[in-house]
């Protein structure tokens, strides 16, 4: 029989049973490895709001702690919400994570505030 995925969508591996989590967006019950999961760190204020934290700081210097969260997402939810997106048969293959597409201030002072 043809098989979709080469672990039918599981990370199991001989474990039997494994603990089931909740998906953070529909509330469903979902394996734990069957779960797609996503490691969000996010500072504890907006960046609106930071600037005006730090100057009333009294502390120089002082580093704002960040919030650590683990989020979990049901196949569904992942796929409607676009966190993970359908791939071909032949994409379906490919292991590695996806290009990364960062965005770095520009350091050098150009832009159109020194242009002026």
């Amino acid at each position: 029989m043809t098989v979709k995925r080469r672990a039918h969508g599981r990370n199991k591996k001989g474990r039997g049973h494994v603990n089931r989590v909740r998906c953070v967006s529909t509330g469903k019950a979902i394996p734990k490895d069957k779960a797609i999961k996503r490691f969000i760190v996010r500072n504890i204020v907006e960046a609106s709001a930071l600037r005006d934290i730090r100057e009333a700081s009294c502390i120089d210097n002082y580093v704002l702690p960040k919030i650590y969260i683990k989020q979990y997402y049901s196949v569904e939810a992942a796929i409607h919400q676009r966190v993970v997106r359908v791939r071909s048969r032949e994409n379906r293959r490919n292991r590695e994570p996806p290009q990364r597409n960062r965005q770095f201030p520009q350091r050098d002072g150009g832009g159109a505030a020194a242009s002026k």
